[in-house]
């Protein structure tokens, strides 16, 4: 085999924006295959923290070995046990085996974008503090503008800036065409350990509201809250910490249990996750030069195994380009392969506010006796297995990889 052949994208310059999962993921494999590879990130440094995010079932295992990667993240992941389902006085009510929330293996998402971040820094360059403002699409390459660097040009373009992508917006529309709301919100923040919880959770319900208390590192002092509630689309600014600040405290005003509690903790948070629980639905993920990727392109808030999705969207995306060279052709052939398991990992996740924040009493108790048969001896391999159902949807080719050493395996 000759020296070309080693390196199927040499001379091609590729910007990713987004540094966060599936952009450096796809830096990984794009670099391998001889790409020059660019990643601008909006924030000044890698983000730290984040929600726990899980792997399960063959497919997410095979990309992740295929890294390297996979020992690294048994090393750091969150060692997280079981979780219960408590009713409106606190009462356990279901207790749901580790592996349903947290899969095979589970990581917080920082932890893992350090993983990515230090098997690509030495060949991938990595641009902080900007963000793109501009794009400009010719038959040979993509002028990008940036906020604050000047403009560079790129053969191809790769929004991997999750849900509220930047890239989607200059290269396809607002983000009202392709976001869907699932009439459901969630919010996160930390707070005290009052519970003396260890790596466990605890999920309160009243009707239409859920309310856990969660402790994912050992850390005796510290507990994540997190709130999922039922609510048509809001009009709010979503940068406006106070506001989201007021929608929480007016939704879960008057509850029991831990929920004071937590609301006191929620006044005095510096830093509060809130959005829709919501989809992104497009009929293409690619445009000329420029393609989607992870949330930007499909993505769903929670429940959709999505980080998982991105991993194996990302290999799929650098492998179809290795092969077929001709952007377009490989884009084409990168929908074609993952669309099926994008529809499905998304049917998935259409369930996830309904079950963490069931409308009324009787459907608490109805979800409740659905997964405390799930979850007895006897039915433990069936929750076992609708569990990974959706993550294994999808057949993976042995792309051509590229050995450290330059040596070739050689596509079966």
């Amino acid at each position: 085999m000759d020296t070309t052949s080693r390196k199927p994208l040499r001379n091609t310059t590729v910007l990713i924006s987004g540094a966060s999962v599936a952009g450096p993921a796809l830096a990984y494999w794009l670099s391998r295959y001889g790409a020059t590879v660019t990643v601008v990130e909006k924030a000044p440094a890698l983000r730290e923290g984040g929600f726990a995010v899980d792997f399960r079932g063959d497919a997410h295992r095979t990309v992740l070995q295929r890294m390297g990667v996979w020992e690294d993240i048994h090393r750091r992941q969150t060692h997280m046990g079981g979780q219960v389902m408590l009713d409106e006085d606190g009462r356990e009510q279901v207790s749901l085996p580790a592996e349903f929330m947290s899969g095979e293996v589970e990581i917080f998402r920082g932890e893992l974008s350090k993983i990515f971040y230090e098997r690509t820094r030495e060949r991938v360059e990595y641009v902080f503090g900007d963000s793109i403002t501009t794009l400009d699409e010719t038959a040979d390459e993509v002028r990008v503008g940036f906020r604050h660097a000047a403009p560079r040009s790129f053969d191809l373009l790769v929004g991997a800036d999750g849900l509220h992508s930047n890239v989607r917006r200059l290269a396809f529309g607002d983000e009202s065409r392709f976001i869907h709301h699932l009439g459901h919100y969630v919010a996160g923040f930390d707070a005290p350990n009052h519970l003396g919880l260890d790596r466990t959770a605890r999920w309160f319900n009243a009707p239409g509201r859920a309310l856990s208390l969660s402790n994912y590192d050992g850390d005796p002092h510290r507990a994540n809250v997190s709130m999922v509630f039922v609510s048509p689309q809001l009009s709010y600014d979503r940068h406006d910490t106070a506001q989201i600040k007021r929608i929480l405290a007016e939704r879960y005003a008057g509850l029991g249990w831990e929920v004071p509690r937590a609301l006191a903790a929620l006044d005095a948070a510096e830093d509060v996750y809130f959005d829709a629980i919501a989809q992104v639905r497009m009929d293409r993920y690619h445009q000329g030069r420029v393609v989607l990727l992870g949330d930007a392109g499909y993505g769903a808030t929670m429940g959709g195994m999505g980080t998982g999705l991105a991993v194996v969207a990302a290999y799929v995306l650098a492998g179809e380009l290795a092969v077929h060279r001709d952007h377009r052709t490989a884009f084409d052939a990168y929908e074609a392969a993952i669309r099926e398991f994008v529809e499905g990992c998304q049917k998935t996740a259409n369930g996830a506010g309904g079950f963490l924040a069931p409308p009324t009493r009787a459907k608490i108790r109805s979800r409740n006796r659905m997964y405390r048969m799930l979850s007895s001896r006897l039915m433990s391999g069936l929750f076992e297995r609708l569990s990974v159902k959706a993550a294994d949807n999808i057949r993976l080719k042995d792309y051509p990889v590229l050995a450290e050493r330059e040596q070739v395996r050689v596509a079966t």
